[in-house]
């Protein structure tokens, strides 16, 4: 009898442990999912980040009547956002006379894809037309900062550097004239990948007497870039 009870007590004990094995192969359905994320700062850069090497204005033994040009200088946002472009213009005489005799004009060409030589001299010569005089009979087109079509794809805007109190400066306090101002003119917001190309010409006037003799103009160009933002500035504001 008790060799009995010890084997059922023996049974039970190996049901126990068999029922607990069974309990231990159960499991649960379950799900999980992730999310991340990061933020890589653009980018804020024109003519990645060289100067223009191309002259503004080109020429010697300028007479009367006489006008020179520039070369084609580009601008060229290479970075990832779109940016306001500033365009400011220095000009200043090693002679202390004043500057109002040269008449300085300047074409501005905006684009994706750059246009071919044809559009280029077309251009040149739509800022020819803005002079008038002796060697510059031709004048069908006024200055003007509203922009014009002069190729599919190709808008431009033309005008004079320092028009409004031109007459009053002098070489011995050269300013600087804004020619565009992305901030509130849109031809002067570039659009990543998007370039400008802008060409000067200076006419020296019929009238300008022999004081003007042995004269150098010279003239600088500084082109800022700043974000879109509301809010945003030009470095050094």
């Amino acid at each position: 009898m008790k060799k009995m009870k010890k084997a059922l007590l023996g049974t039970t004990f190996v049901g126990a442990l068999v029922v607990a094995a069974g309990f231990g192969t159960y499991s649960w359905f379950t799900s999980e999912t992730n999310a991340s994320g990061q933020i890589a700062n653009g980018s804020l850069q024109l003519n990645n980040g060289q100067n223009i090497t191309e002259k503004i204005i080109d020429g010697v033994d300028f007479a009367p009547s006489q006008l020179k040009y520039g070369e084609w200088l580009t601008i060229d946002n290479t970075g990832s956002q779109a940016s306001h472009i500033k365009a400011t213009l220095n000009q200043s005489l090693d002679k202390d006379i004043n500057i109002k005799k040269y008449k300085v004009g300047y074409i501005a060409l905006k684009y994706k894809e750059k246009p071919n030589e044809d559009v280029l001299k077309a251009s040149q010569f739509k800022l020819d037309q803005l002079f008038k005089g002796t060697t510059n009979v031709v004048n069908t087109m006024k200055a003007s900062n509203g922009e014009i079509e002069v190729a599919p794809g190709v808008t431009a805007v033309t005008g004079f550097v320092g028009e409004e109190g031109v007459a009053a400066l002098k070489a011995t306090s050269a300013k600087d004239w804004v020619l565009g101002d992305g901030t509130n003119k849109p031809f002067w917001r570039l659009k990543s990948d998007q370039y400008i190309d802008l060409l000067f010409a200076v006419k020296l006037d019929e009238s300008a007497n022999n004081d003007y003799q042995g004269v150098s103009y010279s003239a600088d160009l500084k082109v800022q870039a700043k974000q879109t933002d509301e809010g945003s500035k030009y470095d050094g504001e």
